[in-house]
């Protein structure tokens, strides 16, 4: 089993940069694929990035790409969200998951098994 626990959120300016974590605890962090995904008010939960097990491969939504970089450091327990030129539309929560699939990245929540709580991001002026 594993915990999961997002930080890093908080209000940015437009054209502004955040660096989201994830940090997990219990099983070793490089047995699962992590995904980041975000939920706007009244909107349904979408993918925006993920990064399999040792972080060879990435994936990341038409919307983010060019701007957002996930990355995972397994020796701190702790996957990145780098986010750069940030958009008043990038306002949700931030959810970060892990997968115990074998491999691979996965960008439906379908394949996740574990959830954190979620950390606020905010673009505005």
């Amino acid at each position: 089993q594993v915990q999961l626990v997002e930080s890093g959120g908080g209000l940015v300016q437009p054209g502004g940069s955040l660096r989201l974590s994830c940090a997990a605890s219990g099983r070793a962090f490089s047995n699962y694929a992590v995904g980041w995904f975000r939920q706007a008010p009244g909107k349904e939960r979408e993918f925006v990035a993920g990064i399999s097990r040792f972080g060879s491969s990435s994936s990341y939504a038409d919307s983010v790409k060019g701007r957002f970089t996930i990355s995972r450091d397994n020796a701190k327990n702790t996957v990145y969200l780098q986010m750069n030129s940030l958009k008043p539309e990038a306002t949700a929560v931030y959810y970060c998951a892990a997968s115990e699939r074998a491999s691979g990245v996965f960008t439906s929540e379908r394949w996740y098994d574990h959830w954190g709580q979620g950390t606020q991001v905010t673009v505005s002026s």
